[in-house]
């Protein structure tokens, strides 16, 4: 029996009754949203600490900006030199800058908003199983081996997107931000007082932006396995995907060049990377083609 055939087979027997699926999507959905309210609630208790983590891109942005101010900091440079480890920032007096809110429960209505983000991020790995544990019967077996490594390659270049954010872009653009303010001795003051909620708003945006972008590999060799797009094509077009990244960095971040080209860089030889991909594959099936024909 060829593998086809045993892939037919396997298929087959995991057939049921539409009623027998839909007893196990309830099931897998109850599991599902157990495992989100579990998150949930362990992210609300632990909101503040959640929020407080949050905001050490904002304190370090703040102490840059003081040393600034100083004289003991040049701007973008200085805290590009932080960022990658070559200078250390001493902690500095009123460095931390100040945050509100303007309604009695908009700070409780923050939290709930950032237990909801996170029961969904640490509930992710259980929501992904689920679903490919509800797929998978109807696959073939080639086809549930080249969706596994995707499935775990999904979650690292979300995280991988999200450090970029947090130890990286944040900083660049909260110190941009406060680098906007009227702070001289001439009597006008203008400062930014962020909102809570604005600034959860802020980072949520990014790291969803930029985790998204990240799955460009991911997205760009399933559709080679579909044989929707092959490397040849991906190669000629890469001038115009390369066009369309930096419009994408240039609208899903601040407007500044610094932010904007450390979200281009990246993007751009995931790009290159995921034509690698593509590429393996199509060596790979070209291989698995002619040892076919030559078992026939």
């Amino acid at each position: 029996m060829s593998d086809h055939d045993r892939d037919e087979a396997d298929i087959e027997a995991s057939r049921a009754p539409l009623l027998d699926h839909l007893i196990e999507l309830r099931g897998r959905l109850i599991v599902c949203v157990a495992a989100v309210v579990v998150g949930f609630i362990g992210c609300f208790g632990f909101a503040t600490q959640i929020y407080e983590f949050l905001l050490h891109p904002f304190q370090l942005a703040g102490q840059i900006f003081a040393a600034q101010q100083k004289g003991e900091a040049h701007g973008a440079f200085d805290l590009l030199f932080v960022l990658i480890g070559i200078k250390s920032v001493a902690a500095v007096t009123g460095g931390a800058p100040a945050m509100i809110f303007t309604a009695p429960l908009e700070f409780f209505f923050t939290k709930l908003k950032l237990a909801g983000f996170g029961a969904v991020v640490i509930a992710f790995p259980v929501l992904a199983w689920q679903t490919y544990a509800f797929v998978a019967p109807g696959l073939y077996k080639r086809e549930r081996r080249a969706f596994l490594p995707f499935l775990l390659a999904s979650p690292v270049l979300f995280l991988a997107g999200a450090a970029l954010v947090y130890y990286v872009i944040l900083p660049f653009v909260l110190w941009f931000s406060l680098s906007q303010q009227i702070v001289g001795a001439t009597g006008v003051q203008v400062q930014m007082l962020p909102k809570v909620s604005d600034y959860l708003t802020l980072v949520t945006t990014l790291l969803l932006a930029f985790g998204l972008c990240f799955q460009l590999p991911v997205v760009l060799t399933l559709l080679g396995m579909a044989g929707i797009v092959n490397s040849g094509m991906l190669w000629k077009g890469w001038r115009y995907a390369v066009l369309g990244v930096v419009v994408v960095a240039a609208v899903v971040t601040p407007p500044d060049p610094i932010s904007q080209l450390l979200l281009a860089l990246p993007i751009i030889g995931l790009y290159f990377l995921s034509v690698g991909c593509v590429k393996l594959i199509e060596l790979r099936r070209g291989k698995e083609d002619a040892e076919a024909e030559a078992a026939a």
